[in-house]
């Protein structure tokens, strides 16, 4: 397998049957692995899976690194810098999985109907003006972290859908479009609702819609890894995706199906407040975590016809190579597809 380190893996991205391991997950020789994240209550099943031990108690040693968008998080798997990492199916992921690089391996956050889900936003600005429905949004400016990112792809399918057309603006990072919307430098995005709540509560932008009504069944993050890790660490790769799905039933049972008791949500709302909103009290913080609970998928099942659709209009923007198969972008051999 071809080795990748972080200089080639830029060059790259400018170039461009269900196994029983989660019932019975496999052991680690105590390894030390880098997680990538980011610090959104999205990306808790990590965060559970390294506070309750479950990692430790699958052999690894795990270590967070911490992103502010999805494009730079395929850079470090494809480089080394990390070894496992959750986020949105970018194009820059995809470049690197047609290089042999990086697979997927697993679902993460998806929209699923009845659970609270990913917010089209509006600036107070745009909203005043009468931008009051995502159809109003025609000819205005959308923010996104970067082109071929999965704030691109939603607009791009809230736009095909209402019949109008966007002003992609690029800002690199998350904060960074946050701080757009919020003083009308540009006039929509849309994101989790942990983000989308807090800000519209604010009265600096307005929620105006909802994603799941424009992709249905969305897959919002994936699980992926290096191809390498895939091909060659199978043990470590199963004992990972064991230990992330106990973390994820967590979250669920206590956030999302609302099944533990009280104390215990609350636990788990204070466990995630070390990651996400660390610069809040906590009782500032809470409303934001408890708000944007959405569905992490039960044993990192992986939604492939979701992956395809992306992988579809990522081919049709002109994005990635149309040569690039689904089996070059996943692994299906470690979770169950739905």
């Amino acid at each position: 397998m071809t080795q990748f380190s972080r200089r080639h893996a830029m060059g790259l991205l400018a170039g461009a049957a269900t196994l029983p391991v989660l019932g019975t997950p496999a052991l680690a020789a105590n390894s030390k692995i880098t997680v990538g994240a980011l610090a959104f209550t999205s990306h808790a099943a990590s965060f559970v899976a390294f506070e309750r031990g479950y990692f430790a108690e699958a052999g690894l040693d795990v270590e967070f690194k911490f992103f502010q968008a999805a494009q730079p998080m395929a850079v470090a798997i494809a480089s080394g810098d990390a070894d496992y990492a959750v986020t949105a199916i970018s194009g820059g992921l995809i470049s690197l999985a047609e290089k042999g690089a990086t697979k997927v391996i697993g679902g993460a956050l998806s929209e699923e109907k009845g659970i609270d889900g990913q917010k089209i936003l509006v600036s107070d600005a745009a909203f005043k003006a009468g931008v009051t429905t995502p159809k109003a949004l025609d000819g205005k400016a959308w923010g996104v972290t970067q082109a071929g990112s999965s704030f691109h792809y939603m607009g791009a399918k809230i736009a095909a859908a209402e019949g109008i057309s966007l002003k992609y603006t690029p800002l690199q990072k998350t904060g960074a479009v946050i701080g757009a919307l919020k003083s009308g430098q540009i006039d929509g995005w849309s994101i989790v609702p942990h983000i989308a709540k807090p800000l519209a509560k604010s009265g600096a932008v307005h929620i105006i819609g909802d994603v799941a009504d424009y992709i249905p069944n969305y897959q919002v993050t994936t699980v992926f890894t290096s191809a390498a890790n895939a091909a060659n660490e199978r043990a470590k790769t199963q004992a990972f995706l064991a230990a992330f799905a106990k973390g994820a039933d967590d979250f669920n049972a206590a956030l999302v199906d609302k099944t533990t008791s009280a104390d215990e949500a609350e636990e788990m709302v204070k466990l995630i407040h070390k990651y996400v909103y660390t610069d809040r009290e906590y009782e500032k913080a809470k409303p934001g975590i408890v708000n944007g609970a959405m569905r992490i998928n039960k044993d990192g099942a992986l939604n492939m016809s979701s992956i395809s659709d992306q992988l579809g209009w990522f081919k049709s923007e002109g994005l990635v190579k149309d040569t690039i198969s689904m089996d070059m972008l996943v692994d299906s051999s470690y979770v169950s597809t739905i």
